[in-house]
């Protein structure tokens, strides 16, 4: 029971002799547990060594005594532990010393294909669970295997630390209820912005690997099926994390209001002349390019009271059209 702290089984029977009996001395070990005293003066000198035990003198000889377990094991169980962190390590640095091996000889072990939603979806929840600092989304309308409002892993990891940066297209914010799941991530920490359209879906995590869906059968042959493929560390992988990079550089900071959702405006201000959140939480969706009806339907609110609003922004922002108001809220540094 007590190998893990680095006793043998030899030495644990002793010292459970010990406890059992508040001390002993060679020849009444010897006696009781029937070993020789050469093995028994060894065993007991390794227990002393490693603070399991005391030496008392005594009239008979040396007397043994136990150290309370908890005072003793503790040290040695911690150590242990400690070593077997440094040994997950070990492994881990060994078997991807392994992976970049074989990378370098199997130019196939780059780039893994999966087939079938069930099965992307699950390499994604592994992938999710193994993350250490970020996850980074290319989310794009029709998703193949994970819909965002099947997405519960990210409230877990974000309550963990782990951080959350995704990329929505205007389509797929378009969708049904796509706005207030945004929204409701926003409120859990992701930080979200919008572009008009993405190249690729595609999920990043901690720059070490990717996911990207490929089209149904383009790979396997399995007509209907969607496939989809895992990057590790390559150049390859490396021109994903900078198309991230870029197409986060260029996207829509999107802000949403404690509610999540827009709030009558008494005058189309916020405090001293800025932006109110609900203010900029519409601004964000306009600028991301989602067209007024969408918005409407989203947000509960009347296509005639989101085209109001709007042209409430263009007075402030003393714009003629959006795409003027669109400029001026950037050289205003209004979605900052």
């Amino acid at each position: 029971m007590l190998e893990i702290a680095g006793i043998g089984a030899a030495e644990e029977r002793i010292y459970r002799h010990l406890v059992e009996v508040r001390g002993a001395g060679v020849d009444e070990i010897v006696q009781r547990l029937h070993i020789r005293e050469r093995e028994a003066a060894s065993l007991l000198s390794s227990l002393h060594d490693k603070g399991l035990v005391g030496r008392l003198p005594g009239d008979g000889g040396m007397r043994y005594v136990p150290v309370p377990p908890d005072v003793a094991l503790q040290p040695l169980l911690a150590r242990g532990q400690e070593a077997l962190e440094w040994a997950r390590r070990g492994v881990e640095q060994l078997a991807e010393e392994y992976r970049a091996g074989g990378r370098r000889h199997d130019a196939g072990q780059l780039v893994e294909v999966i087939t079938g939603a069930g099965a992307i979806r699950q390499q994604l929840r592994q992938l999710a669970y193994g993350a250490r600092s970020d996850l980074r989304w290319f989310c794009k309308a029709d998703p193949v295997a994970l819909r965002a409002q099947d997405n519960d892993e990210e409230f877990e990891l974000l309550a963990q630390g782990i951080r959350y940066e995704a990329i929505y297209e205007r389509a797929c914010l378009e969708q049904p209820g796509m706005v207030d799941n945004v929204a409701q991530g926003i409120r859990a920490g992701e930080v979200a912005r919008a572009t008009s359209a993405l190249p690729v879906r595609m999920v990043i995590v901690d720059s070490s690997v990717a996911v990207c869906p490929l089209m149904p059968g383009s790979t396997t042959g399995a007509r209907g099926e969607p496939t989809a493929a895992i990057i590790r560390s390559s150049t390859l992988l490396d021109a994903l994390v900078a198309l991230f990079d870029i197409q986060w550089a260029a996207g829509t900071p999107l802000h949403v209001t404690e509610a999540g959702e827009l709030a009558d405006f008494a005058d189309g201000m916020g405090p001293g002349g800025s932006l109110a959140d609900d203010e900029r939480y519409l601004l964000s969706l306009v600028v991301a390019g989602v067209t007024d009806k969408a918005i409407a339907t989203q947000l509960r609110v009347s296509h005639r009271t989101v085209q109001r609003r709007i042209t409430a922004l263009m007075q402030r922002a003393g714009a003629t059209t959006r795409t003027q108001l669109v400029w001026q809220a950037a050289r205003r540094d209004w979605l900052s």
